[in-house]
This record gives C-alpha cells, structure tokens and sequence, in this order.
C-alpha cells in the first residue's frame, strides 16, 4: 500500500510539474538553407485559433552559426488572416552588440535568440492563421542562418 501511495505521489508531482510552463501557446522552428536562404524561399506556421478575447505576445527565435557575417537580420512576415486578408511587417532584430559580442545563447558553434516584436495582442478573429518568414536582407542568399522559429506566449 505504502508503494502505490509513493506512485501516485511520484505521478501528481510529475503532472504539476509539467503543467508549470503554460505560457506558451504556439512554438515550431523551421530549418533554412545555411549556406544560402534565398528571399523567395519562405518558412510558414499555421496557427489555429478559437480565443478572441486573451492576448499573446509574438516572437520570432533565430538560430545562426557564429559564422553569420552580420550584427543584425530582416524578416518579412507575412500574416494571412482567417478570412483571406494579408498584411506585412518588415522584422529588425540584433543578433550582436556593437563590440560583436552574439547577444543570444551558444552553444558550440551556433546561437539561439528569441524576439518578441509584437507584445499584448489579440487575434481579431477565429480561425487560421499563416505566417510566412521569409529573408529580408539585400543580398541574394544569406548564409549562417541555420533555423528560424514562430512563438506566440499568453499574455501573463
């Protein structure tokens, strides 16, 4: 009896400890070409949605080799609402302070950094969403990006 007790304390223990991250609720990466993400070749997230009323936050995570030649990146996102409507933003974000220093996380030879660039916004609708990343640099192909990722966080 004492063993099925410690059992079932192990598994409720495990369940609130899983259930303590519930701010995100949208995360997937997409893999790039890392010799050459052409501005035509776009990654896209489709996201559900049913809730109308609460509000996210909005992030875009980068993972670059430590070979990227730039301190910072541009991204078009493309926003393809539920009813056909699309906007567009254009996407700055830092990688490496002025010194050159990578401002993410390494590890080994590459680095993670997350952007929000939208905070405490809703969803005007239900339905599904698709937003496409693609490369907003001026070359033709950019190297040393590696992986490039869509978040979207409950507003706490």
């Amino acid at each position: 009896m004492k063993r099925i007790c410690t059992y079932l304390a192990c598994i409720l223990a495990a369940t609130i400890m899983a259930s303590c991250d519930n701010t995100v609720f949208y995360d997937e990466s997409r893999a790039v070409d890392e010799h050459g993400w052409m501005p035509a070749d776009s990654v896209a997230f489709d996201v559900s949605v049913s809730d109308t009323q609460r509000t996210f936050n909005f992030l875009v995570e980068v993972r670059n080799s430590i070979s990227y030649p730039y301190s910072n990146t541009f991204f078009f996102l493309h926003t393809t609402f539920p009813d056909g409507s699309v906007s567009q933003d254009t996407l700055e974000f830092p990688l490496a302070d002025p010194t050159g220093r990578w401002l993410g996380k390494r590890t080994g030879r590459y680095v993670d950094t997350r952007f929000y660039f939208r905070r405490n916004a809703r969803f005007p609708m239900e339905g599904t969403y698709r937003f496409a990343i693609t490369n907003g640099m001026r070359d033709s192909a950019i190297a040393g990006l590696r992986d490039v990722g869509f978040r979207i966080e409950y507003n706490k």
